[in-house]
């Protein structure tokens, strides 16, 4: 993209160039009629003179581009900073997006540049020209070029070189890719040569010295721009400073020689027979070549050749410009690979898989062969982040990548999604689904075994495990989309069965998937719609006294029934709705407590609620209990709040804190389902804790199992050592708690006393 101040600069002394040459040809138009022999040789010597006043002009031109040409290579590489104009356009011809570049062509900025027909920037004579190239774009996926006269917002003129191909979006969307290069100069220049050489050759003609006029117009066109000259057969008469620049070739090594001394081979016989064709019929030809410059290199060079005739529309000569365009080419290689592969492994990324996918949908369906999408997941790999740092953890991705790219065939995908995430496409396997499916376990159990085996990250030495979720697919019955899901949910299932494994798809993990998503967005409404609601399980002592009660949520679905809460705390933990939801037990429970405080058989129960992990480890957790404390105004003392054990071990010193802040409130503290997890000693002992739950599991089989009753007379003695009150919770029978009353557990819950119930029917327990 040509730079104001070089525009500028180029423009003034190119201006007083045309300006010098004008007024002499003018000059020497008038003089040249009549003067003898002897005359026209002064009058061409002065001539002369005037060439070398203007190569010295022209040598300031040189200097200030080589200069811009050097700022030229500090260009970002990121897109939005690209030196070529970039645009997105939908099929309807309107702008979707830009970068920086494109906008500054233009003239607006790219968010006034939104869904603007991109037809109202071309100049008017040529937009039947434009709208002929846009229907070719459109119905053909090749890549089209154009160069045409386009105008700012603010009516200014310019030509450019536009670069486009259809392509797909992130989202399957049908769009269209272009690249606007600014060549006002370069045809500025090629039209002020093409005119200044008829015109000189026209004195030239006058004079009968048509062969030295030529040279000495040749040598007036110097620019950045490569430029020479031949004579009708092709024979190279002169050359610019520019093309040794370009090609390495200095003048001496050029003339005579034919132009094929640039050819790379790229291009066939065929190429430059309809070059030449097109010249030969039009005057003019212009297009993009791979050139070879003296070192051998072989580079992309934007080339243009014209044809110069004389008074009888005989050519006399060929008249090429040539420009490197490498540097470009690379960005645009730079944003191609970056829009469809991933900067870290270099494995295509979604969208080239999308794309991939969906010509694997055809040519399944053409010839009758199924194909297999892998979908890989590595298996505690955030733990891996969290504990040496996400440079491990791209390291392991690479290596990764690597493995899993010489697991497969040659012609197979390997893309990586983002994250930890991989899929592998397999086509051309067997048309017998059974077959297919050996072949496809095969192939996955060879992932697994490459990826279980150990990695050296670093000084560290790391083993990681995967789960695969596998689909099966053939023709076109199903959309790329789909087929991503179906494996992305048998992974899910490879995980829930342990990790480290493999599962294929079938259409009963759709239907729970989809139960799930239904359930879900249920859920996400059931608040509003007041579905959730608490029960209550009284907490009793020894006499059958109830001291207290745990408040149970219960959610009951005016379709679906009551949901078990087995079926949606788990859900609301993932989505995070537990925050909300356990902010309104919170607080309902409070507002009980409020109730029964005014009640003389009441005032001293106690409600125990459960804290979720995700609720209790919100930086706010404290102050917002102290906040709901205050706007009810119970007795804090009469809240009991239960952690489980995983809630304590996600942050002990955290979760001492909280707890220790809670404390100096009032509120106390129940562990629940206590023995069932990783509990240690030396944290219990630190904890402001001021209950153990025995958990139900325990105590269902008391009289049953000896481990089980030792573990709970192990409990009982632990909580009494630690001066903790001990409660049990699933009571079912009178020998239970008979054994628990024995063993010093004198509180108990469960449904030898009542199930969790409505808070109507849990008041008639005191005749209310």
């Amino acid at each position: 993209m040509t730079s104001p101040v070089e525009t500028s600069s180029n423009t003034g002394l190119r201006k007083q160039a045309e300006d010098i040459l004008q007024g002499k040809a003018a000059q020497f138009s008038g003089q040249l009629k009549g003067l003898s022999e002897e005359a026209m040789e002064e009058l061409l010597h002065e001539l002369h003179v005037h060439q070398i006043e203007l190569e010295l002009q022209n040598e300031e031109l040189r200097q200030t581009q080589l200069e811009l040409d050097i700022a030229k290579t500090h260009f970002f590489e990121l897109y939005d900073l690209a030196p070529a104009a970039y645009l997105t356009m939908t099929q309807q011809g309107l702008i979707q997006q830009t970068n920086l570049a494109a906008a500054t062509l233009l003239g607006l900025s790219r968010r006034n540049l939104m869904n603007k027909k991109f037809s109202n920037f071309i100049f008017e004579a040529d937009l039947a020209v434009y709208y002929s190239f846009f229907k070719q774009l459109v119905e053909s996926r090749e890549q089209q070029v154009l160069e045409l006269r386009m105008h700012k917002n603010d009516g200014m003129q310019f030509w450019v070189h536009m670069e486009a191909k259809a392509a797909q979006s992130e989202e399957d969307v049908p769009t269209l890719r272009v690249v606007l290069t600014d060549i006002s100069e370069r045809i500025q220049t090629e039209i002020a040569l093409r005119e200044n050489i008829v015109h000189i050759q026209s004195l030239v003609d006058s004079a009968r010295e048509t062969e030295n006029a030529l040279r000495i117009a040749a040598t007036v066109f110097e620019s950045l721009e490569g430029i020479f000259i031949t004579d009708a057969n092709r024979a190279i008469l002169r050359t610019n400073q520019a093309v040794f620049n370009i090609t390495g070739y200095c003048e001496k090594e050029l003339i005579g020689q034919n132009p094929n001394i640039f050819s790379s081979g790229c291009q066939d016989a065929c190429f430059y027979k309809a070059m030449w064709k097109m010249i030969n019929e039009t005057g003019i030809w212009d297009g993009e070549v791979w050139n070879r410059r003296k070192n051998g290199d072989i580079y992309p060079q934007h080339l243009t050749v014209s044809s110069v005739k004389d008074t009888a529309g005989k050519v006399t000569n060929y008249v090429a410009t040539l420009t490197d365009i490498s540097q470009s080419q690379l960005a645009a290689d730079k944003i191609k690979f970056l829009a469809f592969y991933d900067p870290l492994t270099k494995l295509p990324n979604r969208i080239l898989l999308r794309e991939r996918l969906t010509l694997a949908l055809i040519s399944s369906q053409r010839n009758k062969h199924n194909s297999a999408l892998l979908f890989i997941d590595l298996d505690n790999f955030k733990n891996l982040n969290d504990t040496l740092g996400h440079d491990m953890g791209d390291l392991l991705l690479q290596q990764v990548s690597e493995r899993l790219v010489h697991s497969v065939r040659e012609g197979d995908t390997v893309a990586r999604l983002g994250g930890d995430e991989f899929v592998v496409m397999l086509e051309d396997l067997s048309a017998s689904i059974n077959e297919a499916v050996i072949q496809v376990e095969a192939v996955g159990h060879k992932i697994l075994e490459s990826i279980n085996k150990s990695y050296q990250l670093t000084t560290y030495f790391y083993n990681c495990t995967s789960s695969i979720g596998i689909t099966l697919f053939t023709g076109q019955q199903q959309t790329g989309d789909e087929i991503l899901k179906q494996a992305d949910i048998a992974m899910y299932q490879a995980k829930a069965a342990g990790r480290n494994a493999l599962r294929f798809f079938d259409q009963q993990m759709q239907d729970t998937i989809t139960n799930r998503v239904s359930l879900e967005r249920d859920l996400e409404n059931a608040l509003a719609e007041n579905q959730i609601m608490l029960y209550y399980q009284p907490q009793l002592q020894s006499g059958n006294q109830i001291i207290g009660a745990e408040a149970l949520i219960r959610w009951h679905h005016p379709e679906r029934g009551f949901v078990p809460p087995s079926d949606f705390i788990p859900l609301a933990e993932e989505n995070k709705l537990i925050l909300a939801i356990g902010q309104w037990v919170l607080e309902t429970a409070c507002a009980q407590i409020k109730k029964w405080e005014s009640c003389e058989q009441t005032k001293n129960l106690t409600i125990a609620v459960n804290v979720s992990a995700r609720q209790f480890h919100q930086i706010d957790f404290v102050e917002n209990v102290r906040q709901v404390l205050k706007d009810i105004a119970i007795n804090p003392n009469k809240l009991k709040l239960e952690l489980t054990e995983t809630v304590v071990l996600d942050d002990i010193e955290g979760t001492i804190n909280k707890m220790n802040a809670l404390h100096e409130l009032g509120v106390s503290f129940s562990m629940d389902d206590f023995g069932t997890g990783y509990s240690s000693l030396s944290y219990l002992s630190r904890l402001p804790m001021d209950q153990l739950k025995i958990d139900q599991s325990f105590v269902l089989n008391i009289n049953i199992n000896i481990t089980d009753a030792v573990i709970v007379q192990t409990i009982i003695g632990m909580a009494k050592n630690l001066y903790m009150e001990v409660i049990a919770e699933g009571v079912e029978t009178e020998q239970q708690r008979q054994f628990l009353e024995l063993n010093g557990c004198s509180q108990y819950q469960g449904y030898l006393f009542s199930k969790p119930v409505p808070i109507a029917e849990f008041e008639k327990f005191f005749g209310l």
